[in-house]
C-alpha cells in the first residue's frame, strides 16, 4: 500500500463561503416562491420554492466534506471502501463529502504521550455528556480519525525476563516513535499502536536473553564466537540500540519510524534481589581485601629493602619472617593495632 497525498484539496474556505452564499440564495428562493404562490403565480413560484427547499434540506451534506487539520496531523480518506488519499499538513480542506476518515487506533489508549492526557479529557467529556443525558459515541472523523505525525513516547510496563545466565531481571523501556507512512499504518496492520507495543515487548525479550545482568566470564553477547564484557548494566547504550534496531525491523511494514529506545528501569527480580546484593557485597569485599593485601606486601617489601640498604638492622631469615608477619597483621587488620613494646634486647 503506497501513500497518496492530496495536495490540491486545500480550498475549504472558498467552498465554505460558497455554501453559505448558496444557503442564503436558497432561503431567498423559498421566500420569493412562497410570495409568488400566495399571489397565485404558480409557474415561477412553485419551481423556486421546490428548488430552495431541496437545497435547504440536502445542501448540508457538502459541509461534511470540510476538513480542518492542525500542524503534524494527517487524515486517511476512503470512498466506499477504496483508499483515495491522505490529507497531510495544517489547512482547511474540502473533499468528497462521502469520504470517511480511517484510523483503527483512534480509540486505543496506551501508556504513552498523546494518549494519557487525551484519554483523561475524553473521559471527563464523556462523563459530562452522560450526566446531561446526551448520547456518547466514539470519536468521529473530526477528532478521533486523525493520525498524529508528532514524535510519541511509548513507555511499556516492566517485564520479568531471564538473562543469559537464567537470572530473572525486571526491565522497562521508553521508545520514541512517529508515523511516517499513514497508508501502511492504517491498512497494513490492524492497529498500529498495539502492534508497536507488542513488538517492543518481543524485542526486549529477545535482546535481554543475550546479555547477563553483570559482566560474566565466558559469555558471548555479540555473536562473534568470543567472550566479551557485555552486560545489561554496563552496556546499556548498546543494549538500547540493539532493541531499537530490532523494533524498527519489525514495524517497517507498519509505516512507523523508531527514533530512539532507552532503558528506563533495570533491576534484579525481587525474589533474588537480596541474594544478588549479598553476592555483590561479597565480591566488593574480596576486591577490597585483594587491594589491601597487594598494598601491604608492597609496603613490607619496601620496608625490608630500606632497612637492608641503610644497614640499620641486620635480620636473619627467622626475624625477617616474624617482621613480615607482624607488618601484614598490622596493615591488613580491620582494627587499629595495639603494639607491645619490648624494652629489652632484641636477641
Amino acid at each position: 500500500m503506497e501513500e497518496k497525498l492530496l495536495n490540491n484539496k486545500k480550498n475549504g474556505m472558498g467552498v465554505l463561503l460558497a455554501l453559505i452564499a448558496s444557503f442564503i440564495v436558497a432561503i431567498a428562493m423559498i421566500v420569493y416562491g412562497a410570495i409568488q404562490m400566495d399571489a397565485h403565480r404558480y409557474l415561477p413560484g412553485v419551481p423556486l420554492f421546490v428548488v430552495g427547499m431541496v437545497w435547504a434540506c440536502l445542501g448540508w451534506i457538502f459541509f461534511c466534506g470540510l476538513k480542518v487539520l492542525k500542524p503534524q496531523e494527517a487524515l486517511v480518506l476512503t470512498l466506499f471502501g477504496k483508499y483515495i488519499g491522505t490529507l497531510k499538513g495544517e489547512g482547511f480542506y474540502f473533499v468528497n463529502p462521502f469520504c470517511t476518515g480511517v484510523n483503527p487506533a483512534a480509540n486505543t489508549k496506551l501508556s504513552q504521550s498523546g494518549d494519557v492526557d487525551g484519554g483523561s479529557s475524553n473521559a471527563l467529556l464523556n462523563a459530562a455528556l452522560k450526566s446531561s443525558g446526551a448520547q456518547v459515541t466514539a470519536g468521529g472523523d473530526g477528532m478521533g480519525k486523525k493520525i498524529s505525525l508528532k514524535v510519541m513516547t511509548l513507555s511499556n510496563s516492566r517485564q520479568k525476563i531471564n538473562d543469559c545466565l537464567g537470572n530473572p531481571v525486571e526491565i522497562s523501556i521508553a521508545v520514541m516513535w512517529r508515523v511516517v507512512d499513514t497508508a501502511k499504518a492504517v491498512f497494513n496492520v490492524d492497529n498500529y499502536k498495539e502492534y508497536l507495543s507488542l513488538q517492543c515487548d518481543s524485542a526486549v525479550r529477545n535482546i535481554v536473553r543475550i546479555y547477563p545482568y553483570d559482566v560474566a566470564p565466558g559469555v558471548d553477547t555479540t555473536g562473534d564466537g568470543q567472550a566479551d564484557e557485555g552486560s545489561l548494566r554496563g552496556s546499556s547504550e548498546t543494549v538500547a540500540q540493539r532493541i531499537r534496531d530490532e523494533i524498527q525491523a519489525k514495524v517497517q511494514e507498519a509505516g512507523i519510524e523508531v527514533l530512539e529506545a532507552r532503558i528506563t528501569y533495570l533491576a534484579y527480580a525481587p525474589e533474588i534481589a537480596a541474594v544478588m546484593l549479598q553476592r555483590q557485597q561479597a565480591s566488593a569485599i574480596i576486591d577490597a581485601r585483594k587491594m589491601i593485601v597487594d598494598g601491604a606486601v608492597g609496603m613490607v617489601e619496601m620496608a625490608l629493602t630500606r632497612l637492608s640498604e641503610g644497614g640499620m638492622v641486620e635480620l636473619d631469615e627467622e626475624r625477617k619472617a616474624a617482621m613480615v608477619s607482624n607488618l601484614l597483621v598490622v596493615l591488613c587488620g580491620n582494627k587499629d593495632a595495639q603494639p607491645i613494646v619490648n624494652s629489652g634486647s632484641l636477641y
